[in-house]
Protein backbone atom coordinates (compact mmCIF):
# COMPACT_ATOMS: atom_id res chain seq x y z
CA UNK A 1 0.00 0.00 0.00
CA UNK A 2 1.40 3.68 -1.01
CA UNK A 3 2.20 6.21 1.71
CA UNK A 4 1.32 9.37 0.44
CA UNK A 5 3.44 12.00 2.03
CA UNK A 6 2.64 15.51 3.57
CA UNK A 7 4.18 18.93 2.16
CA UNK A 8 4.83 21.54 4.36
CA UNK A 9 3.04 24.54 3.74
CA UNK A 10 6.89 26.17 2.74
CA UNK A 11 7.50 23.20 0.51
CA UNK A 12 4.02 23.69 -0.98
CA UNK A 13 4.87 27.51 -1.21
CA UNK A 14 8.38 26.81 -3.16
CA UNK A 15 7.08 24.31 -4.99
CA UNK A 16 4.01 27.09 -6.26
CA UNK A 17 6.97 29.94 -6.62
CA UNK A 18 9.10 27.39 -9.17
CA UNK A 19 6.24 26.60 -11.07
CA UNK A 20 5.66 30.38 -11.43
CA UNK A 21 8.77 31.28 -12.19
CA UNK A 22 9.15 28.74 -15.33
CA UNK A 23 5.92 29.81 -16.28
CA UNK A 24 6.91 33.33 -16.15
CA UNK A 25 10.06 32.53 -18.20
CA UNK A 26 8.23 30.65 -20.81
CA UNK A 27 6.04 33.87 -21.08
CA UNK A 28 9.54 36.12 -21.40
CA UNK A 29 10.62 33.81 -23.99
CA UNK A 30 7.26 33.79 -26.07
CA UNK A 31 7.11 37.40 -25.69
CA UNK A 32 10.89 38.12 -26.86
CA UNK A 33 10.31 35.46 -30.13
CA UNK A 34 7.53 37.33 -30.83
CA UNK A 35 9.59 40.87 -30.49
CA UNK A 36 12.36 39.04 -33.03
CA UNK A 37 9.64 38.06 -35.31
CA UNK A 38 8.18 42.02 -35.46
CA UNK A 39 11.82 43.16 -35.76
CA UNK A 40 13.10 41.14 -38.54
CA UNK A 41 15.95 39.40 -36.21
CA UNK A 42 16.48 35.59 -35.53
CA UNK A 43 15.57 34.36 -32.42
CA UNK A 44 17.43 32.10 -29.68
CA UNK A 45 16.87 30.55 -26.06
CA UNK A 46 20.27 30.03 -24.35
CA UNK A 47 18.97 28.02 -21.46
CA UNK A 48 20.67 24.76 -22.84
CA UNK A 49 22.60 26.44 -25.23
CA UNK A 50 26.30 25.02 -25.19
CA UNK A 51 27.67 28.42 -25.39
CA UNK A 52 31.66 28.00 -26.20
CA UNK A 53 34.96 29.80 -24.38
CA UNK A 54 36.42 30.82 -27.52
CA UNK A 55 33.06 32.66 -28.39
CA UNK A 56 33.33 34.40 -24.65
CA UNK A 57 36.96 35.24 -25.32
CA UNK A 58 35.94 37.61 -27.92
CA UNK A 59 33.81 40.01 -25.68
CA UNK A 60 34.92 41.17 -22.05
CA UNK A 61 32.29 40.01 -19.70
CA UNK A 62 32.52 44.31 -18.76
CA UNK A 63 31.22 44.99 -22.32
CA UNK A 64 28.92 42.32 -22.69
CA UNK A 65 27.01 43.78 -19.85
CA UNK A 66 27.32 46.93 -21.07
CA UNK A 67 25.67 46.19 -23.77
CA UNK A 68 23.64 43.13 -23.02
CA UNK A 69 25.44 41.24 -25.45
CA UNK A 70 26.51 37.74 -25.85
CA UNK A 71 28.51 35.78 -28.10
CA UNK A 72 27.61 32.27 -28.38
CA UNK A 73 29.53 30.77 -30.68
CA UNK A 74 32.88 31.10 -33.00
CA UNK A 75 33.95 28.76 -35.88
CA UNK A 76 36.38 29.93 -38.61
CA UNK A 77 34.92 33.16 -40.46
CA UNK A 78 32.07 33.19 -38.36
CA UNK A 79 30.81 34.80 -34.71
CA UNK A 80 27.08 34.59 -33.21
CA UNK A 81 26.32 36.83 -30.90
CA UNK A 82 23.36 37.41 -29.05
CA UNK A 83 21.85 40.62 -27.89
CA UNK A 84 18.76 41.97 -25.95
CA UNK A 85 18.25 44.65 -28.22
CA UNK A 86 19.93 43.93 -31.51
CA UNK A 87 19.27 47.32 -32.66
CA UNK A 88 20.64 50.09 -29.97
CA UNK A 89 22.69 52.12 -31.49
CA UNK A 90 25.81 51.96 -29.41
CA UNK A 91 25.44 48.32 -29.64
CA UNK A 92 25.84 48.61 -33.55
CA UNK A 93 29.05 51.13 -33.08
CA UNK A 94 30.65 48.15 -30.67
CA UNK A 95 30.21 45.52 -33.24
CA UNK A 96 31.96 47.68 -36.05
CA UNK A 97 34.88 47.99 -33.62
CA UNK A 98 34.51 44.18 -33.25
CA UNK A 99 34.94 43.61 -36.68
CA UNK A 100 37.68 45.54 -37.23
CA UNK A 101 39.53 43.76 -34.54
CA UNK A 102 38.72 40.22 -35.54
CA UNK A 103 36.97 40.30 -39.44
CA UNK A 104 34.52 37.52 -40.05
CA UNK A 105 31.02 37.23 -40.92
CA UNK A 106 28.46 38.31 -37.78
CA UNK A 107 25.05 37.32 -36.98
CA UNK A 108 23.12 38.43 -34.36
CA UNK A 109 20.35 36.99 -32.45
CA UNK A 110 17.74 38.62 -30.20
CA UNK A 111 17.70 37.18 -26.58
CA UNK A 112 15.42 37.13 -23.62
CA UNK A 113 17.23 38.96 -19.91
CA UNK A 114 16.99 35.63 -18.38
CA UNK A 115 18.74 33.83 -21.66
CA UNK A 116 21.48 36.55 -21.00
CA UNK A 117 21.50 36.14 -17.29
CA UNK A 118 22.28 32.21 -18.02
CA UNK A 119 25.03 33.08 -20.65
CA UNK A 120 26.96 35.56 -17.98
CA UNK A 121 27.27 32.48 -15.23
CA UNK A 122 29.57 31.16 -18.57
CA UNK A 123 32.32 33.79 -17.28
CA UNK A 124 32.96 32.57 -14.11
CA UNK A 125 35.26 29.68 -15.30
CA UNK A 126 36.52 31.56 -18.16
CA UNK A 127 40.04 30.91 -19.12
CA UNK A 128 41.02 34.88 -20.09
CA UNK A 129 42.95 34.11 -23.86
CA UNK A 130 42.86 36.69 -26.64
CA UNK A 131 41.31 35.28 -29.80
CA UNK A 132 41.41 36.03 -33.27
CA UNK A 133 39.14 34.19 -35.66
CA UNK A 134 41.58 33.00 -37.24
CA UNK A 135 43.15 31.17 -34.45
CA UNK A 136 43.70 31.69 -30.30
CA UNK A 137 46.74 33.89 -29.56
CA UNK A 138 48.37 35.32 -26.32
CA UNK A 139 49.63 38.93 -25.90
CA UNK A 140 52.93 40.16 -24.61
CA UNK A 141 50.81 42.49 -22.73
CA UNK A 142 49.17 39.15 -20.95
CA UNK A 143 53.01 37.84 -20.08
CA UNK A 144 53.98 41.06 -18.84
CA UNK A 145 54.12 40.26 -15.43
CA UNK A 146 56.44 37.71 -16.01
CA UNK A 147 58.60 38.16 -18.84
CA UNK A 148 61.96 39.17 -18.38
CA UNK A 149 62.36 37.85 -14.74
CA UNK A 150 63.39 34.31 -15.30
CA UNK A 151 67.09 33.69 -15.28
CA UNK A 152 67.40 30.23 -14.35
CA UNK A 153 65.49 27.21 -13.81
CA UNK A 154 64.65 27.30 -10.50
CA UNK A 155 62.70 30.99 -11.17
CA UNK A 156 60.54 29.13 -12.74
CA UNK A 157 59.67 26.35 -10.33
CA UNK A 158 59.94 29.39 -7.63
CA UNK A 159 57.40 31.26 -9.54
CA UNK A 160 54.55 27.84 -10.05
CA UNK A 161 54.73 27.08 -7.15
CA UNK A 162 53.52 30.23 -5.38
CA UNK A 163 50.71 30.64 -8.77
CA UNK A 164 47.57 29.44 -8.74
CA UNK A 165 46.33 27.29 -12.13
CA UNK A 166 45.01 30.49 -14.41
CA UNK A 167 48.56 31.95 -14.35
CA UNK A 168 50.32 28.68 -14.28
CA UNK A 169 50.53 28.23 -18.42
CA UNK A 170 51.39 32.14 -18.57
CA UNK A 171 54.08 31.40 -16.63
CA UNK A 172 55.59 28.11 -18.20
CA UNK A 173 55.43 29.95 -21.59
CA UNK A 174 57.23 33.03 -20.34
CA UNK A 175 59.95 31.36 -19.21
CA UNK A 176 60.46 29.35 -21.37
CA UNK A 177 60.33 32.52 -24.13
CA UNK A 178 62.97 34.10 -21.74
CA UNK A 179 65.39 31.74 -21.91
CA UNK A 180 65.00 30.83 -25.48
CA UNK A 181 63.76 27.65 -25.24
CA UNK A 182 62.73 25.31 -28.36
CA UNK A 183 60.44 23.01 -26.59
CA UNK A 184 57.94 22.68 -23.73
CA UNK A 185 57.35 19.06 -22.17
CA UNK A 186 55.09 18.65 -19.40
CA UNK A 187 54.99 15.57 -18.72
CA UNK A 188 52.54 13.43 -15.80
CA UNK A 189 54.65 11.23 -13.67
CA UNK A 190 53.18 8.70 -10.80
CA UNK A 191 53.78 11.23 -8.19
CA UNK A 192 54.10 14.77 -9.70
CA UNK A 193 54.30 16.19 -13.24
CA UNK A 194 57.51 17.36 -14.97
CA UNK A 195 58.01 20.89 -16.56
CA UNK A 196 61.18 20.37 -19.21
CA UNK A 197 63.05 22.83 -21.34
CA UNK A 198 64.41 21.98 -24.47
CA UNK A 199 67.51 24.27 -24.77
CA UNK A 200 70.20 24.20 -27.37
CA UNK A 201 69.23 20.50 -28.02
CA UNK A 202 69.27 19.76 -24.61
CA UNK A 203 66.27 18.57 -21.93
CA UNK A 204 66.34 20.24 -19.14
CA UNK A 205 63.97 20.03 -15.71
CA UNK A 206 62.72 23.43 -14.72
CA UNK A 207 59.64 22.93 -12.74
CA UNK A 208 58.16 19.88 -10.47
CA UNK A 209 53.78 20.33 -9.60
CA UNK A 210 51.42 19.05 -7.90
CA UNK A 211 49.60 15.97 -9.55
CA UNK A 212 46.81 17.59 -8.27
CA UNK A 213 46.78 20.12 -10.51
CA UNK A 214 47.37 18.13 -13.50
CA UNK A 215 43.56 17.81 -15.00
CA UNK A 216 43.20 21.84 -14.60
CA UNK A 217 46.89 22.45 -16.28
CA UNK A 218 45.89 20.25 -19.70
CA UNK A 219 42.45 21.53 -19.83
CA UNK A 220 43.52 24.96 -20.17
CA UNK A 221 46.55 23.88 -22.84
CA UNK A 222 44.78 22.02 -24.07
CA UNK A 223 41.72 25.07 -24.33
CA UNK A 224 44.64 27.07 -25.62
CA UNK A 225 45.51 24.99 -28.56
CA UNK A 226 41.71 24.54 -29.94
CA UNK A 227 41.74 20.70 -29.19
CA UNK A 228 39.24 18.40 -27.40
CA UNK A 229 38.60 18.36 -23.70
CA UNK A 230 36.79 15.09 -23.55
CA UNK A 231 39.65 13.02 -25.57
CA UNK A 232 42.27 11.69 -23.30
CA UNK A 233 43.10 8.62 -25.14
CA UNK A 234 44.18 9.52 -28.23
CA UNK A 235 46.63 11.62 -29.80
CA UNK A 236 45.89 15.54 -30.90
CA UNK A 237 47.53 18.20 -32.42
CA UNK A 238 46.58 21.91 -32.03
CA UNK A 239 48.10 25.37 -31.97
CA UNK A 240 48.26 28.72 -30.78
CA UNK A 241 49.78 32.31 -31.12
CA UNK A 242 52.18 33.75 -29.09
CA UNK A 243 51.74 37.78 -30.37
CA UNK A 244 55.59 39.87 -29.00
CA UNK A 245 56.29 43.73 -29.82
CA UNK A 246 58.41 42.53 -32.39
CA UNK A 247 58.26 39.05 -33.09
CA UNK A 248 55.60 36.48 -33.15
CA UNK A 249 55.71 32.67 -31.73
CA UNK A 250 53.54 29.97 -33.49
CA UNK A 251 53.15 27.16 -30.71
CA UNK A 252 52.65 23.96 -32.09
CA UNK A 253 50.96 21.57 -29.37
CA UNK A 254 50.87 17.39 -29.51
CA UNK A 255 48.90 15.33 -26.99
CA UNK A 256 49.46 11.52 -26.75
CA UNK A 257 48.32 9.25 -23.61
CA UNK A 258 50.84 7.60 -21.07
CA UNK A 259 50.60 5.44 -18.07
CA UNK A 260 49.82 8.66 -15.80
CA UNK A 261 48.17 10.97 -17.98
CA UNK A 262 48.92 12.95 -20.73
CA UNK A 263 51.94 14.11 -22.13
CA UNK A 264 51.47 17.50 -23.78
CA UNK A 265 54.97 19.03 -25.81
CA UNK A 266 55.10 22.20 -27.06
CA UNK A 267 57.40 23.57 -29.97
CA UNK A 268 57.77 27.33 -29.90
CA UNK A 269 58.39 28.33 -33.70
CA UNK A 270 59.68 32.04 -33.68
CA UNK A 271 58.93 33.62 -37.08
CA UNK A 272 62.51 35.60 -36.77
CA UNK A 273 64.08 32.33 -37.43
CA UNK A 274 62.31 32.45 -40.70
CA UNK A 275 64.75 35.08 -41.54
CA UNK A 276 67.92 33.24 -41.21
CA UNK A 277 70.22 34.67 -43.70
CA UNK A 278 72.52 32.64 -45.61
CA UNK A 279 75.45 33.99 -44.22
CA UNK A 280 74.65 33.74 -40.64
CA UNK A 281 74.05 29.91 -40.91
CA UNK A 282 78.07 29.76 -39.62
CA UNK A 283 79.62 28.01 -43.31
CA UNK A 284 82.80 29.45 -44.01
CA UNK A 285 86.14 29.34 -45.76
CA UNK A 286 86.04 26.84 -48.55
CA UNK A 287 82.54 24.90 -47.50
CA UNK A 288 80.49 28.51 -48.10
CA UNK A 289 82.11 29.80 -51.14
CA UNK A 290 81.27 26.07 -52.64
CA UNK A 291 77.68 25.70 -51.74
CA UNK A 292 77.35 29.53 -52.66
CA UNK A 293 78.11 28.74 -56.49
CA UNK A 294 75.67 25.22 -56.38
CA UNK A 295 72.40 27.09 -55.29
CA UNK A 296 73.07 30.06 -57.79
CA UNK A 297 73.07 27.04 -60.21
CA UNK A 298 69.53 26.57 -62.62
CA UNK A 299 69.09 23.22 -61.92
CA UNK A 300 69.62 20.37 -60.59
CA UNK A 301 68.92 18.67 -56.78
CA UNK A 302 70.62 19.60 -53.37
CA UNK A 303 70.14 17.93 -50.28
CA UNK A 304 70.51 18.38 -46.75
CA UNK A 305 71.17 15.59 -45.06
CA UNK A 306 71.52 15.16 -40.78
CA UNK A 307 69.96 13.03 -38.04
CA UNK A 308 66.69 15.03 -37.17
CA UNK A 309 67.18 18.24 -35.12
CA UNK A 310 70.09 19.08 -37.12
CA UNK A 311 68.82 22.34 -38.43
CA UNK A 312 68.11 20.50 -41.86
CA UNK A 313 65.15 22.56 -42.33
CA UNK A 314 66.43 25.91 -41.10
CA UNK A 315 69.21 25.38 -43.61
CA UNK A 316 66.73 24.91 -46.34
CA UNK A 317 64.92 28.33 -45.44
CA UNK A 318 68.10 30.44 -45.49
CA UNK A 319 69.00 29.21 -48.91
CA UNK A 320 65.24 30.14 -50.11
CA UNK A 321 65.81 33.54 -48.64
CA UNK A 322 68.85 34.28 -50.40
CA UNK A 323 67.44 32.75 -53.85
CA UNK A 324 63.83 34.81 -52.77
CA UNK A 325 63.92 37.10 -55.94
CA UNK A 326 61.35 38.98 -57.60
CA UNK A 327 62.30 36.59 -60.91
CA UNK A 328 62.10 33.52 -59.32
CA UNK A 329 59.06 31.32 -58.33
CA UNK A 330 59.60 29.27 -55.47
CA UNK A 331 57.04 26.57 -54.11
CA UNK A 332 57.77 24.59 -51.08
CA UNK A 333 55.90 21.52 -49.92
CA UNK A 334 55.88 21.10 -46.50
CA UNK A 335 54.95 19.00 -43.39
CA UNK A 336 54.29 20.62 -41.16
CA UNK A 337 54.82 24.74 -42.31
CA UNK A 338 57.07 25.65 -40.19
CA UNK A 339 57.91 29.12 -40.29
CA UNK A 340 55.82 31.55 -43.36
CA UNK A 341 58.55 32.80 -46.00
CA UNK A 342 57.23 36.19 -47.27
CA UNK A 343 57.31 36.00 -51.33
CA UNK A 344 57.25 32.17 -51.44
CA UNK A 345 54.35 29.63 -52.32
CA UNK A 346 54.32 27.20 -49.41
CA UNK A 347 51.92 24.17 -49.84
CA UNK A 348 51.31 21.56 -47.08
CA UNK A 349 51.00 18.04 -46.74
CA UNK A 350 47.48 16.05 -45.86
CA UNK A 351 47.45 12.76 -45.61
CA UNK A 352 43.77 12.76 -44.68
CA UNK A 353 42.95 13.91 -47.75
CA UNK A 354 45.53 11.99 -50.00
CA UNK A 355 47.58 14.65 -50.49
CA UNK A 356 51.43 13.37 -50.03
CA UNK A 357 54.99 14.38 -50.92
CA UNK A 358 54.32 12.34 -54.28
CA UNK A 359 50.94 13.79 -55.01
CA UNK A 360 51.86 17.51 -53.99
CA UNK A 361 55.08 17.55 -56.10
CA UNK A 362 53.72 16.38 -59.14
CA UNK A 363 51.05 19.19 -58.74
CA UNK A 364 53.86 21.50 -57.86
CA UNK A 365 55.72 20.89 -61.15
CA UNK A 366 52.70 21.74 -62.91
CA UNK A 367 52.85 25.69 -61.67
CA UNK A 368 55.56 26.85 -63.54
CA UNK A 369 58.30 26.98 -60.86
CA UNK A 370 61.81 28.10 -60.88
CA UNK A 371 63.26 26.55 -57.62
CA UNK A 372 60.98 23.90 -55.51
CA UNK A 373 61.71 22.84 -52.10
CA UNK A 374 60.45 19.23 -50.80
CA UNK A 375 60.39 18.75 -46.88
CA UNK A 376 61.70 15.22 -47.21
CA UNK A 377 62.70 12.83 -49.74
CA UNK A 378 61.44 9.80 -47.56
CA UNK A 379 60.08 7.72 -50.17
CA UNK A 380 60.50 5.99 -53.57
CA UNK A 381 58.04 8.29 -55.40
CA UNK A 382 58.73 11.30 -54.51
CA UNK A 383 62.55 10.62 -54.76
CA UNK A 384 62.45 9.98 -58.87
CA UNK A 385 59.81 12.69 -59.24
CA UNK A 386 62.34 14.79 -57.24
CA UNK A 387 65.31 13.67 -59.38
CA UNK A 388 63.28 14.01 -62.64
CA UNK A 389 62.61 17.50 -61.81
CA UNK A 390 66.16 18.13 -61.40
CA UNK A 391 66.85 17.15 -64.39
CA UNK A 392 64.26 19.15 -66.14
CA UNK A 393 65.35 22.54 -65.28
CA UNK A 394 64.12 22.71 -62.10
CA UNK A 395 66.28 23.10 -58.78
CA UNK A 396 65.20 21.47 -56.52
CA UNK A 397 65.73 21.60 -52.53
CA UNK A 398 65.59 18.66 -49.90
CA UNK A 399 66.19 16.83 -46.53
CA UNK A 400 67.31 13.29 -46.43
CA UNK A 401 67.76 11.52 -43.38
CA UNK A 402 71.96 10.18 -43.29
CA UNK A 403 74.65 10.51 -40.61
CA UNK A 404 77.07 12.00 -43.56
CA UNK A 405 76.61 14.14 -46.96
CA UNK A 406 78.20 10.72 -48.59
CA UNK A 407 75.52 8.80 -47.30
CA UNK A 408 72.65 10.26 -49.03
CA UNK A 409 73.81 8.62 -52.34
CA UNK A 410 73.27 4.88 -51.23
CA UNK A 411 70.68 6.18 -49.41
CA UNK A 412 68.37 7.30 -52.47
CA UNK A 413 69.73 3.87 -54.46
CA UNK A 414 68.41 2.25 -51.86
CA UNK A 415 65.22 3.60 -52.39
CA UNK A 416 65.36 2.27 -56.14
CA UNK A 417 66.30 5.75 -57.77
CA UNK A 418 68.06 4.92 -60.77
CA UNK A 419 72.07 5.49 -61.05
CA UNK A 420 71.99 6.70 -64.65
CA UNK A 421 69.38 9.41 -63.49
CA UNK A 422 70.85 10.48 -59.79
CA UNK A 423 74.62 10.54 -61.59
CA UNK A 424 73.39 13.64 -63.73
CA UNK A 425 71.03 15.41 -61.15
CA UNK A 426 72.38 15.92 -57.73
CA UNK A 427 74.26 18.83 -57.79
CA UNK A 428 75.66 19.18 -53.63
CA UNK A 429 74.47 17.62 -50.57
CA UNK A 430 75.19 19.56 -47.17
CA UNK A 431 75.99 17.18 -44.55
CA UNK A 432 75.41 18.61 -41.08
CA UNK A 433 74.74 18.85 -37.57
CA UNK A 434 74.41 21.53 -34.38
CA UNK A 435 76.51 22.39 -32.14
CA UNK A 436 76.15 24.67 -28.83
CA UNK A 437 77.89 28.15 -28.96
CA UNK A 438 80.06 28.83 -25.80
CA UNK A 439 78.71 31.53 -23.79
CA UNK A 440 81.41 34.60 -24.37
CA UNK A 441 80.64 36.09 -21.30
CA UNK A 442 82.15 33.23 -19.23
CA UNK A 443 84.32 31.22 -21.73
CA UNK A 444 88.35 31.10 -21.04
CA UNK A 445 90.88 29.26 -22.05
CA UNK A 446 91.78 25.47 -21.32
CA UNK A 447 94.81 23.21 -21.72
CA UNK A 448 93.97 19.39 -23.24
CA UNK A 449 95.99 16.64 -22.19
CA UNK A 450 98.18 14.94 -24.49
CA UNK A 451 96.39 12.31 -26.08
CA UNK A 452 93.39 14.42 -27.20
CA UNK A 453 95.50 16.76 -28.55
CA UNK A 454 97.53 14.69 -30.57
CA UNK A 455 94.11 13.59 -32.61
CA UNK A 456 93.32 17.12 -32.91
CA UNK A 457 96.40 17.55 -34.60
CA UNK A 458 95.96 14.35 -36.35
CA UNK A 459 92.17 15.79 -37.68
CA UNK A 460 93.84 18.94 -38.81
CA UNK A 461 96.63 17.03 -40.72
CA UNK A 462 94.25 15.89 -43.59
CA UNK A 463 92.26 19.92 -43.70
CA UNK A 464 93.04 20.61 -47.69
CA UNK A 465 95.17 23.11 -48.59
CA UNK A 466 92.36 25.40 -50.38
CA UNK A 467 90.13 24.97 -47.19
CA UNK A 468 90.17 29.12 -47.04
CA UNK A 469 92.27 28.94 -43.16
CA UNK A 470 96.01 29.11 -41.67
CA UNK A 471 96.56 27.05 -39.19
CA UNK A 472 99.54 27.14 -36.49
CA UNK A 473 99.58 23.74 -35.72
CA UNK A 474 102.21 24.80 -32.93
CA UNK A 475 99.65 27.12 -31.12
CA UNK A 476 96.14 25.79 -31.13
CA UNK A 477 93.63 27.39 -28.23
CA UNK A 478 90.83 25.43 -26.63
CA UNK A 479 88.36 27.10 -24.62
CA UNK A 480 85.16 26.17 -22.19
CA UNK A 481 82.63 27.78 -20.44
CA UNK A 482 81.95 27.72 -16.67
CA UNK A 483 78.59 29.01 -16.92
CA UNK A 484 77.32 32.55 -15.29
CA UNK A 485 73.91 34.17 -15.13
CA UNK A 486 73.93 35.37 -19.03
CA UNK A 487 73.97 31.42 -19.66
CA UNK A 488 71.65 30.46 -17.11
CA UNK A 489 74.75 28.95 -15.74
CA UNK A 490 74.69 26.40 -18.53
CA UNK A 491 78.25 27.47 -20.31
CA UNK A 492 76.68 27.68 -23.65
CA UNK A 493 73.93 29.70 -25.44
CA UNK A 494 72.54 29.41 -28.55
CA UNK A 495 73.91 26.86 -31.54
CA UNK A 496 75.91 27.22 -34.56
CA UNK A 497 76.02 24.80 -37.59
CA UNK A 498 79.36 22.44 -38.62
CA UNK A 499 79.09 21.19 -42.19
CA UNK A 500 80.74 19.19 -44.90
CA UNK A 501 79.37 19.95 -48.30
CA UNK A 502 79.96 17.34 -50.79
CA UNK A 503 80.07 18.25 -54.37
CA UNK A 504 79.45 15.49 -57.26
CA UNK A 505 82.61 15.71 -59.14
CA UNK A 506 83.20 13.67 -62.57
CA UNK A 507 84.85 11.27 -60.58
CA UNK A 508 81.92 10.83 -57.62
CA UNK A 509 79.54 10.71 -60.60
CA UNK A 510 81.60 7.47 -62.51
CA UNK A 511 81.08 6.09 -59.20
CA UNK A 512 77.54 6.50 -58.40
CA UNK A 513 76.58 4.92 -62.25
CA UNK A 514 78.39 1.49 -60.70
CA UNK A 515 75.09 1.77 -58.58
CA UNK A 516 76.59 0.40 -56.01
CA UNK A 517 78.79 2.38 -54.61
CA UNK A 518 79.11 2.51 -50.80
CA UNK A 519 78.97 5.80 -48.20
CA UNK A 520 82.59 4.88 -47.39
CA UNK A 521 83.76 4.92 -51.11
CA UNK A 522 82.05 8.36 -51.80
CA UNK A 523 83.54 9.91 -48.45
CA UNK A 524 86.99 8.97 -49.58
CA UNK A 525 86.41 10.65 -52.80
CA UNK A 526 85.14 13.37 -52.06
CA UNK A 527 87.83 14.36 -48.98
CA UNK A 528 90.29 13.60 -51.69
CA UNK A 529 88.57 15.86 -53.90
CA UNK A 530 89.05 18.79 -51.34
CA UNK A 531 86.12 18.52 -49.09
CA UNK A 532 86.32 20.10 -45.49
CA UNK A 533 84.27 17.10 -43.62
CA UNK A 534 82.18 18.30 -40.36
CA UNK A 535 84.61 17.01 -38.05
CA UNK A 536 87.48 19.38 -39.29
CA UNK A 537 85.20 22.68 -39.48
CA UNK A 538 83.94 21.97 -35.93
CA UNK A 539 87.63 21.83 -34.97
CA UNK A 540 88.46 24.86 -36.75
CA UNK A 541 85.18 26.54 -34.98
CA UNK A 542 86.68 25.18 -31.61
CA UNK A 543 90.14 26.98 -32.40
CA UNK A 544 88.13 30.28 -33.06
CA UNK A 545 86.54 30.40 -29.24
CA UNK A 546 83.06 29.35 -30.97
CA UNK A 547 81.73 26.04 -29.29
CA UNK A 548 83.97 23.95 -27.39
CA UNK A 549 85.97 20.64 -28.12
CA UNK A 550 83.81 18.08 -26.41
CA UNK A 551 80.55 19.45 -27.96
CA UNK A 552 81.95 19.04 -31.19
CA UNK A 553 83.44 15.22 -30.54
CA UNK A 554 80.02 14.73 -28.63
CA UNK A 555 77.94 15.34 -32.20
CA UNK A 556 80.26 13.93 -35.02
Amino acid sequence: MAVKLKLSSDEVSAKLAQKMSDLDIIQKERETRLKADKEGVPYIDLAHFPISQEALNLVPEEMARKYGLLPILFSEGEVRLGAIEPKRADLIDYLKSLKEEHPANYVLYMISQHSFEVGLKHYAGLVRIKQSVSGVFITEQEMAKYRGVVKDFNKVNELLRKANMSEAVTIIISGALDLGATDIHVEAEETDIKVRYRLDGLLYTVAEINKDSWRVLVSRLKLLSKLKLNIETQPQDGRFTIVLANNKVDVRVSTIPTAFGESVVMRLLRSSAAGLAFDDLGLQGKSYEVLKMQIARPSGLILAAGPTGSGKTTTLYAILNKLNQPYNKIITLEDPIEYKLKGINQSQVDHSRGYDFARGLKSILRQDPDIVMVGEVRDPETAEIAVNAALTGHLVLSTTHTNSAAGAVPRFLSMGVKAFLLAPSLNAVIGQRLVRRLCPKCKQEVRLDSEMLVRVKKILATLPKDAGYRVDINKLKFYEAKGCEACSKLGYKGRIGIYEILIVTPEIEKNILKASVSEQEIHELATAGGMVTMLQDGVLKVLQGITSLSEVLSHV
